[in-house]
């Protein structure tokens, strides 16, 4: 069983920069997949970003790649995800996931979720 809890969201105007931070528990980060994904009012839930364990491998939606990273802290197990030049077209509720599997793009494939939290972009 895994736990998460996300951190960092807020409420900023259009240009301006928020790191989101999600700790877990039950399981250390380099031993499942993990990804960000984001909901917007009325809108289906979207892939952000992801990392799979093991590898480190990690993929950006091509959306956001030019503005979004993600990392981790394996002595922390806090996986981030940091936010640049914000839009309000980022305003949504995001979640962090884990996979017991490597972690993809897709969140049927994401067995574990935190509650999210909130970020709201004013123009």
């Amino acid at each position: 069983q895994v736990q998460l809890v996300e951190s960092g969201g807020g409420l900023v105007q259009a240009g301006d920069s928020l790191k989101l931070s999600c700790v877990a528990s039950g399981r250390t980060l380099d031993t499942i997949g993990m990804g960000w994904f984001r909901q917007a009012p009325g809108k289906e839930r979207e892939f952000v970003a992801m990392m799979r364990r093991i590898t480190d491998f990690r993929y950006v939606s091509d959306s956001v790649k030019d503005r979004f990273s993600i990392s981790r802290d394996n002595a922390k197990n806090t996986l981030f995800l940091q936010m640049n030049s914000l839009k309000p077209g980022d305003t949504a509720l995001y979640y962090c996931a884990a996979s017991n599997g490597l972690g993809s793009t897709k969140s049927s494939d994401y067995d574990y979720w935190g509650q999210g939290t909130q970020v709201t972009v004013s123009s």
